[in-house]
This record gives structure tokens, C-alpha cells and sequence, in this order.
């Protein structure tokens, strides 16, 4: 099979496509023909070597999967062969999804929403766990709260938009004004451009000096420091990125506020929560671009520019079929 290798820790010049064995499955596992993957902040991490100790080379990397289930090991129960399937791979665990095929375990594969394509489904599965787990799990985000999104036109802005709404709460998020439109489609209630206006005000004067009820920050900087100035009392913070820096947190005290940092765990459960809100019309992921297997490189490099243009995921068509 083709896949893409990381041979060594740098720059997207460090994939090389080769040939490999197709894996095969043992027991309690699927042999998944993979259509399609996409690009994640994490897939360019782990790449740059962000994680050298956790990732072996070469190693075949990437963290989304929608396919269709070509073989079953023993013992496998809930698929058979040409089932349509979506999942994350185990992070940090054997081989990714930047190939045409690819091995799970049975407990983390789900049944892909029939109302999505496959390009959609695996832009999905990452970003759409990670969304959970931070929106419904830590921060317990309840009905008629209210919760800012940094970042709401990227990959995991977009979903946390749509799933925020779905619970109930009131919207805020920061995006460019280009993305203003993108943005209120997508269900948000303020929308803040974060290039014109400091967040801090207008966050403040759209809640006459309350603040909201939850920060979830998608972007870093001096983001976690920040967030007090935006909190209501015994408001929550949670985060998916990275802390660089030592930020002071001294503020926080004030707005009892509690903090949570989010790095997702796989299991079919929040797929087949996904997969609810999708069928009920209160989800649905947007692709941005489309790069085939070979190109991943490029699709790396896009992601990584800071004015990359980008709404929403990049999916990668491991079926050429798929290729607009």
C-alpha cells in the first residue's frame, strides 16, 4: 500500500510516499480501507518533533480515519466487511491514517453518519472528540450560559460553535472580518474581529461587565493570562493548546475561576454523540481545502502559514476518487 512516511523530525520536506506492507488485522481489530484523513495543529507538531520520545521514526503519522471496513480480526463483533466506519486513531499508538490502509481497535471505530461524505467525516473525528471533551465533559458547558471561542473560523472554532449552540449557550467567538459571515452562519451570536477591537471590550460591553461563563481557547499566546478579564464568577477556562510560556494566573483567583487542559482521548461514545447532533442538523463539519495522499506535504505547509486563507479543516482524498 501507499503511505506516507515521516523519515525524520523538520519541515513538511521530511514525508517521503513509499510502498509498505498493508497491515493486517489481529484480534478485536478492523483493517479499514482509508478514503480519506485530514491535517491537524497536532499532525504538523508531531512532524516538527514537538514529541520525539512518543513518536519512533520512520513512522506513518496522521490522526483521522473515514473509510470502509475491509477485514475483521477474530473476535470482532459490531463491523463487518463494507461498513462505513470513522474514528481517531490511537494517538501516540502504532501507525496513523497518512496511508491507504489502516488497523484499530474495534472499541474506537464508529459507524460514520451517512449524512456526511467521507472527506467530512474525517475532518471531523479529532477536532469533533476534542470539542467534546472540552465543551461537555470538562467544561460543562449548561443551557443559557455563555462561552467565548478564540479562533471560531478554524478547524476546531467552527465545530465548537455549532456544539456550543447545540447545548444552548450564548455564542462569542474572534475571527478576521472576512471570516465575519462564515462565522454567524455557523450559529454565533457575537462576533468579534479580533484584528479591529480588543476581545476584552467587547466582551465586557456585550455583558455589561459580566463576562462570560466559559473561555475555550484554540489559539495560545497570552490567551490563559487574559481570560480572567473576560470570566464571570466561577467561570472556566479550558485549552487545546500547548503552553509555551509560563503565564501569570494570579487573577484567575479572583473570578474563582478553574482551569482544564484538554488533549482528547479516543472511544466510540463521543463519535456516537457526534453522530446524533449531525442527524439532528446541529453539526456539520466544513472542508476548506482538499490535497490528495502525495500532496500532504503542501497541505502541512498550508496549515503551518499564518495566512493560510483557511476556513474550517483541510481533508486529504486517500481515494482519488475523491479529488475535486
Amino acid at each position: 500500500m501507499k503511505a506516507m512516511m515521516l523519515k525524520s523530525f523538520g519541515g513538511p520536506e521530511s514525508f517521503e510516499l513509499r510502498d509498505v506492507p498493508k497491515p493486517v488485522p489481529q484480534a478485536g481489530q478492523v483493517l479499514v480501507r482509508v478514503h480519506a484523513t485530514s491535517i491537524n495543529p497536532l499532525d504538523y507538531q508531531v512532524r516538527r518533533g514537538d514529541y520525539p520520545d512518543l513518536v519512533p521514526l520512520p513512522a506513518i503519522t496522521g490522526h483521522d480515519v473515514s473509510g470502509v471496513v475491509e477485514a475483521v480480526g477474530p473476535g470482532v463483533t459490531s463491523f463487518a466487511p463494507g461498513d462505513e466506519v470513522w474514528y481517531t486513531p490511537q494517538i501516540f499508538e502504532g501507525s496513523g491514517s497518512y496511508a491507504e490502509y489502516h488497523v484499530a481497535a474495534e472499541s474506537i471505530v464508529g459507524k460514520k453518519p451517512s449524512e456526511l461524505s467521507h472527506l467530512e467525516a474525517a475532518s471531523l473525528t479529532l477536532v469533533g472528540g476534542t470539542v467534546w471533551e472540552a465543551l461537555v465533559v470538562r467544561a460543562a458547558l449548561r443551557v443559557g450560559e455563555s462561552i467565548l471561542v478564540h479562533g471560531g473560523a478554524g478547524g476546531v472554532g467552527h465545530v465548537a460553535i455549532q456544539v456550543a449552540k447545540a447545548m444552548g449557550a450564548r455564542v462569542f467567538t474572534t475571527v478576521r472580518e472576512t471570516n465575519t459571515e462564515f462565522a454567524r452562519s455557523l450559529g454565533a451570536d457575537v462576533i468579534i474581529d479580533y484584528e479591529k477591537e480588543d476581545y476584552v471590550d467587547a466582551v465586557l460591553r456585550e455583558t455589561a461587565g459580566r463576562g462570560v461563563d466559559v473561555v475555550f481557547d484554540t489559539i495560545g499566546g497570552n490567551t490563559l493570562s487574559r481570560s480572567p478579564d473576560v470570566l464571570a464568577q466561577l467561570g472556566r477556562v479550558v485549552s487545546i493548546v500547548d503552553i509555551a510560556q509560563p503565564q501569570n494566573l494570579v487573577q484567575a483567583w479572583g473570578k474563582k475561576a478553574s482551569y482544564h487542559f484538554v488533549f482528547t482521548r479516543q472511544n466510540r461514545g463521543k463519535l456516537d454523540e457526534l453522530s446524533a447532533s449531525i442527524a439532528r442538523g446541529q453539526l456539520r463539519p466544513h472542508v476548506g481545502a482538499v490535497y490528495s495522499l502525495a500532496d500532504i506535504p503542501l497541505a502541512h505547509a498550508r496549515l503551518e502559514s499564518p495566512n493560510n486563507g483557511l476556513r474550517g479543516k483541510i481533508a486529504i482524498a486517500v481515494e482519488p476518487s475523491l479529488i475535486p
